[in-house]
Parts: C-alpha cells; structure tokens; sequence
C-alpha cells in the first residue's frame, strides 16, 4: 500500500504541475490521499508511543511547508499538516469517548476549523480520517461515496469521485494492495518522500521558469 501511495501521490503532482489539462494523471492521484488517510488510521491504532507519532508528523508537515508553497504557489498548510490535525482530533475525541455528546460538540467544532483555517483538503481529509476510523468496513466505500458526492455540489470537486476507488480496493480487494508491500519501503524513505518529493518539483519549477 505504501508504494502506490507514493507513486500515486507523485504522479497526481506531477500532473498538476506540467500537464494540468490531462486529467489521467489526476484521476490516478485521487487514490493516494484514502491510502495516506487509510494508513494515518492504522497507524493510530498500531503505535507503541502516540506522542512519538505526534511529533514526527508535526516534523515532517514543518519540513514540506516551504516546499509545498514554493511547489504549489500556496501558502495553505500541507496535506501532512492536514493530516497532523486529524491525528490530534483522533486522540481527542477518543478522550471523550464516554461522553457522545462532547465527542460530537468537538467533532463539529474541529470540522469547522479546518474549513475557516486554509488547510490542503480541509475538513474532507478529516471526515474520510473518521470514516476510517469509525464506519465498519462494509459501510466505509457508501460512506466515501457519499462524503465525494456532498463536495461535489459544495465544493465542486468531479475529479475527487475518483477516490472512492481506494477505499473499494481497501475493503473488497486489500489483497491487491499487499500484493504491492512485496517491495520494502525503508521507514526513512516513507517518512521523508514527501517533503524531498515536494522540494524536488519546487527546485525543478525554478529551474523551469529561470530558463524561459
């Protein structure tokens, strides 16, 4: 799983940088982000020190900002920033697991400010991190799908109804994506590849545009 996220996450950047008009590699890209999502979740629950896992993500999301800006043109926080957020809303809302009623008052309110806060897919991110987190798996792609088809008339965002094809794989066919984790991904190389892929296209958008 972690190499198609990898190459998917590169090829939907790629795409969006020099061949904005090609959507192919945009459709292949929407299954990066539910695989990043997908693995945050298991990570969640896999992890011997929370805090640990805390600071690394707040590292690594410090670490792409500038790349992302320069790459991107944005100054919204990164997807791993985003991601960061839904890791410390996880821990929350599980601190107030015995009382439904703060869960849902802090749910919202953490929604909210990741709507209001320029953030890289916002409050989507989060409420497919809770899908994941919360929603049996045969009901995760139904509620995926549902998610995709709000931000399509809020947001208008046709392109992203292809990342329900991730979480379908994740849940009726996980095999395939194992059949990739065949290749070792070193844990350096899966922690670092996103902010060295971002500053890679930044450095190479620079020498791009000095050259014209």
């Amino acid at each position: 799983m972690q190499i198609i996220a990898m190459v998917t996450m590169l090829l939907d950047h790629i795409g969006l940088i020099w061949f904005p008009k090609d959507e192919t590699w945009r459709i292949i890209g929407r299954l990066a982000m539910p695989l990043y999502a997908y693995a945050l979740v298991i990570g969640y629950f896999r992890t011997k020190n929370l805090n640990q896992y805390l600071w690394r993500m707040t590292a690594i999301a410090a670490l792409s900002q500038i790349p992302y800006s320069l790459a991107f043109g944005t100054w919204e926080i990164n997807t791993v920033g985003t991601l960061l957020a839904c890791l410390v809303s996880l821990k929350l809302l599980d601190q107030l697991r015995s009382s439904p009623a703060l869960q849902v008052s802090l749910g919202a309110f953490l929604l909210l400010l990741l709507e209001v806060i320029p953030c890289s897919y916002g409050a989507y991110l989060l409420i497919l991190v809770l899908i994941y987190r919360y929603v049996p798996k045969h009901g995760m792609a139904p509620a995926h799908l549902l998610l995709n088809i709000f931000y399509l008339f809020y947001m208008g965002w046709s392109i992203q109804m292809f990342s329900v094809v991730a979480t379908l794989l994740l849940v009726y066919s996980p095999s395939m994506l194992q059949a990739a984790d065949t290749i070792k991904i070193p844990r350096s190389l899966w922690r670092s590849f996103y902010p060295l892929h971002l500053a890679i296209i930044a450095a190479l958008q620079y020498v791009i545009l000095a050259g014209k």
